[in-house]
């Protein structure tokens, strides 16, 4: 699994996402990614296109996480999760704690309002 980290000219914090979101895999960013996402009023969105599988035991990280920038003033949304990705986060209820967008530019706009 490998993370990487841009931040956008409007603030918002994009992490992408790349490789199997399996327990190896959540392991090796865990620590990486709640550390990126931490700190007052940030604006996270996670780029999940390139996240080809996700188990059991990566859906407590992108929970966890979110509510711990939510209950910093923050907001976080995944982005483009291809359908298999999906179908999981649907099935385990995620989109009830975090927003999915299907495309990037609304989710930016989404995260700003």
């Amino acid at each position: 699994m490998e993370l990487q980290y841009t931040e956008l000219e409007n603030g918002v914090r994009l992490i992408t996402l790349i490789g199997t979101l399996d327990m190896q895999g959540t392991f090796s960013v865990e620590v990486q990614f709640a550390r990126l996402c931490a700190g007052e009023n940030a604006l996270v969105l996670v780029d999940l296109s390139k996240v080809p599988y996700l188990s059991s035991i990566g859906i407590p990280m992108l929970i966890n996480t979110a509510r711990s920038v939510a209950s910093q003033g923050g907001k976080m949304g995944l982005v483009g999760p291809i359908y298999d990705v999906h179908r999981v986060l649907e099935i385990t209820g995620v989109p009830l704690i975090i927003p999915v967008y299907h495309d990037f530019d609304t989710a930016v706009a989404e995260i700003l309002k």
